[in-house]
């Protein structure tokens, strides 16, 4: 670490500065959010450009996706620990139903050994995001495994208008060096970018979060017309203070920031090749893409502290070594029939593979004590797609699609009832239709079905069903009548046949019912003047299981409203910052409502000083009204030291208390 800052030091004091990129300062987009009009098929779906995520508040990169409307990212572990999702009446755990992408690479793991869909995106590096797309409900062929709660697709810059250094120190041992620079080489151009960082968090037993992160990209051509080879690489080691029992805290055995076991923890690498391939003319456009990542999971957890063991303690291990391979091919034929009327159709194939070695292990302070079970899973997929989109008027366009994806799945288990070798498959019809625009106002109507897969190692067994089919439709209404003001509304009702899962923390398949969210959602953007943006999003959603006793209908965890405001100024002469306020509503903690979490409030902003052209400074503050509010609550039994027998108990992971970072950033 001492030595990244030292380089980074180096690189502050650069002596020739060039002129801005003409190109970027010809596309610079004065409105708070990018127009969707005429370009989105649903009014869900949405596009964040690079100044607007430069100006978010990020205590971890993967808060980033929070930048999509109703989405709530939050933690229950240490920091390198993928994060919870929330989004339209899900619980999405670590990424299930959320599909992940960076650079046409899937985030999500399949058949993972802690969760199915594991999305870590500690390996994002901000400097590098050029742009994000997000899409909810399962309405384009273009989306397959993990797509029907939403997806979210991140873009990294072949080049970089202005070469980037930055320098972070905050409290909490929090501190932060990053470089990332593009330079003209020949015919093409080398991208690069180098991360490293630390981070203790305010726990009674420090995070010790250690992460080095770096990114390789040779570029030729254009984003339309050109080709790109990446390689990246990421490491992150850290202790983790996981969730604890509020009966422990109300007693004054622990404080909230105390942990009961602290040698939980974990360990990650990410390594990925990757190349991507665009043509693009007057009548057609073509894109292939390919990659290989080998990922590495270590991960130690204790939930339950002494109720299965009571000497040694609950703590146990999920190793996962993968590595996943594929590629994805688009082509598109574009179909004028005059200035009203076009048609674009579009074919597109994709396969991927998963070699996957991963296992549970009974472990004392990280040693080995008994293997529960170890498995070798082959998840083999291939999927192919057809969509029309046709504006068949000045008024109305249709898109319309159908996608077929077919998975096998062959696991080797010392577990004999979950080792075996099944197939399924799915065809998925789509079809959204758009009406205006009328007075800068358009009207859509989707429908689609979709699905997740299930973890192999259910979908093997007895209970087992590969793939999981969801039905999902929306009535939605997006307008900017009112001048400098963007709204979007939309009305959806999303259907699961089951929610059969795989549990990693216990090695079980639980089968779950048919599940219903029937939820609306609203969003806009105001601006006022060039230098001042309003943003306003809220959701609520309504879940319930299917077929359940009257009164145990609720879906635990399912998250039920939420809402953000964000207040940012930008250059007003030399200063701007954000204000960013966030409500995270209570959830049913069990299926009879008789337990529920608390709602929390976070209130976080950043204020910045440009000194000169080339550099300025910022301040970032963390829950600055310094609320003890909690990341995350569930409820289930635990049974602490000295207890006679388990109790059930709401558990929760407090959010950081109020925390400040300064960051001093360098341009040339």
């Amino acid at each position: 670490m001492r030595a990244g800052a030292l380089l980074l030091a180096a690189a502050f004091v650069h002596a020739g500065a060039r002129a801005d990129d003409p190109v970027i300062q010809r596309v610079l987009v004065e409105g708070s959010r990018a127009s969707q009009l005429g370009i989105a098929d649903t009014a869900s779906a949405g596009t964040v450009s690079q100044q607007e995520l430069a100006m978010m508040i990020v205590y971890r990169p993967g808060e980033l996706l929070e930048a999509t409307p109703g989405l709530i990212v939050s933690q229950h572990s240490g920091e390198g620990k993928a994060n919870q999702f929330f989004l339209r009446g899900f619980n999405l755990d670590h990424g299930t139903d959320l599909a992940t992408y960076l650079d046409d690479m899937p985030v999500n793991q399949r058949s993972h050994a802690h969760g199915q869909g594991w999305t870590d995106l500690n390996f994002l590096i901000p400097e590098l995001t050029a742009r994000l797309d997000y899409k909810k409900g399962p309405y384009s062929a273009r989306e397959g495994d993990f797509a029907s709660a939403g997806s979210a697709a991140i873009t990294y810059a072949n080049r970089l208008a202005r070469n980037v250094a930055t320098v972070d120190i905050g409290q909490d041992g929090y501190a932060r060096t990053a470089l990332a620079a593009s330079h003209e080489t020949g015919d093409g151009v080398l991208t690069y970018a180098l991360e490293a960082l630390h981070n203790d968090g305010p726990f009674t037993h420090p995070d010790d979060y250690r992460k080095l992160n770096g990114v390789l990209r040779y570029s030729r051509g254009y984003a339309n017309n050109g080709w790109s080879v990446t390689a990246m690489a990421y490491r992150g080691r850290w202790n983790a203070t996981d969730q604890v029992p509020a009966r422990a805290v109300a007693a004054g055995l622990l404080g909230r920031f105390d942990t009961i076991d602290p040698t939980d923890g974990g360990a990650a690498k990410r390594f990925s090749l990757s190349g991507v391939w665009r043509r693009t003319g007057q009548d057609a456009a073509t894109k292939v893409s390919g990659y290989v990542i080998r990922n590495q999971l270590d991960l130690w957890s204790d939930f339950t502290y002494f109720m299965d063991d009571p000497v040694n303690g609950d703590q146990f291990a999920q190793p996962d070594r993968r590595v996943t391979s594929g590629f994805n091919a688009v082509h598109s034929w574009h179909l004028h029939r005059g200035e009203a009327s076009a048609s674009d159709v579009t074919v597109g194939v994709e396969a991927q593979n998963d070699n996957i070695f991963n296992g549970l292990a009974h472990t004392v302070a990280r040693r080995m004590v008994a293997v529960t079970r170890a498995d070798h899973v082959t998840e083999t997929s291939t999927g192919a797609f057809v969509e029309n989109a046709t504006r068949w008027n000045s008024w109305f366009r249709t898109t319309v699609g159908a996608r077929v994806d077919g998975y096998r799945f062959r696991v080797r288990s010392s577990v004999a009832e979950d080792a075996g070798t099944t197939h399924d498959t799915l065809t998925s019809p789509s079809a959204n239709l758009v009406f205006g625009p009328w007075r800068m106002t358009e009207f859509y109507a989707n429908y689609g079905t979709g699905f997740h897969s299930n973890d192999a190692r259910g979908a093997v067994t007895a209970l087992g069903t590969g793939l999981v089919r969801s039905r999902g439709m929306e009535l939605g209404l997006r307008t900017e009548a009112v001048p400098k003001m963007q709204t979007a509304i939309s009305l959806y009702r999303l259907d699961f046949d089951s929610e059969l899962t795989y549990v990693g923390d216990a090695g079980t398949t639980e089968a779950g019912p048919p599940s219903r969210r029937v939820g609306i959602e609203f969003s806009n953007s105001y601006k006022p003047y060039k230098w001042l943006s309003i943003d306003f999003d809220a959701a609520y959603a309504h879940a319930r299981t299917r077929g359940a006793a009257p009164g145990y209908d609720r879906i635990p965890e399912a998250i039920e409203g939420v809402s953000q405001l964000a207040l940012t100024v930008s250059r007003l002469g030399p200063w701007e910052g954000t204000l960013r306020l966030r409500w995270f509503g209570p959830r049913p903690l069990l299926d009879d409502d008789s337990v529920r979490s608390r709602a929390s409030t976070t209130l976080n902003g950043r204020l910045g000083y440009r000194v000169s052209r080339d550099l300025r400074l910022e301040l970032e503050g963390f829950n600055l009204a310094n609320r003890p509010a909690s990341a995350i609550e569930y409820y289930y039994a635990s049974q602490l030291r000295g207890e006679a027998a388990p109790r059930q108990d709401v558990h929760f992971h407090p959010i950081e208390a109020r925390t400040f970072r300064l960051t001093l950033v360098k341009n040339w």
